[in-house]
């Protein structure tokens, strides 16, 4: 891809290891981000960094206008406690952002326990995460019906440490659950960016060695 990759949730964690994975590669990224703190981190990874609150519409058209994007990858997210979350109204923003943008792909990590996969999480882990989860499902459904072609990742617990295994997996089946390393979650995405496979997809991502329970279950294969 030549175009710009715009990302929002670069700040921090999966956000800021896909930023790394993306630069590596040589990809052109744009990130929004909403604090000044994080912009010479991002910066010095070669990275333009505008200055905006997913959860301002203006901003966002602003942060997202001015040259051609090729994908918009989101991480956008918050814990229950937060107040005012970006996980539904921030990322309806970005996503409408994206279709006045002209954006050819639309790459949005949710999480497992979002819509269909909502049986694979213990009840106790639902209770605790039940509001977050209902604005994560809002957001797919909004993208879904947007007409941009997309991917949505739900990744399972994540963690970072020990090292990135590599053994991250991708699956269609919504019952599978597990835990993943921040990064292997990155490189994940970074390779559903560039697979029409992933096109409008929605799918869960665990650590193959870190799979809840023995379920039988096939992987996705990108290529």
């Amino acid at each position: 891809m030549t175009d710009t990759i715009f990302l929002a949730g670069a700040s921090r964690g999966v956000g800021r290891e896909i930023a790394k994975c993306l630069t590596k590669q040589k990809i052109k990224v744009k990130a929004m981000v909403r604090s000044p703190s994080v912009r010479d981190d991002l910066e010095a990874l070669g990275i333009e960094v505008v200055i905006g609150d997913a959860l301002n519409v203006a901003e966002v058209e602003q942060a997202i206008s001015g040259e051609p994007i090729s994908a918009v990858i989101s991480t956008l997210g918050g814990k229950p406690t937060d107040g005012e979350r970006a996980d539904f109204k921030g990322n309806r923003n970005l996503i409408d952002a994206a279709v006045k943008a002209g954006a050819k792909k639309f790459l949005l990590i949710t999480s497992i326990g979002s819509g269909n996969s909502s049986p694979a999480l213990p009840l106790q882990a639902l209770e605790t995460l039940g509001s977050v989860l209902a604005e994560k499902e809002q957001a797919e459904n909004h993208l879904i019906a947007s007409g941009l072609p997309y991917t949505i990742i739900r990744p399972g617990g994540l963690k970072s440490d020990p090292p990135a295994t590599g053994q991250g997996i991708l699956t269609e089946n919504p019952l599978v659950a597990g835990v993943i390393h921040r990064a292997d979650v990155a490189a994940l995405v970074c390779q559903c960016l560039r697979s029409d496979r992933a096109n409008h997809k929605i799918l869960s991502a665990v650590d193959r060695n870190a799979v809840y329970g023995k379920p039988i279950f096939e992987e996705f294969q990108l290529e």
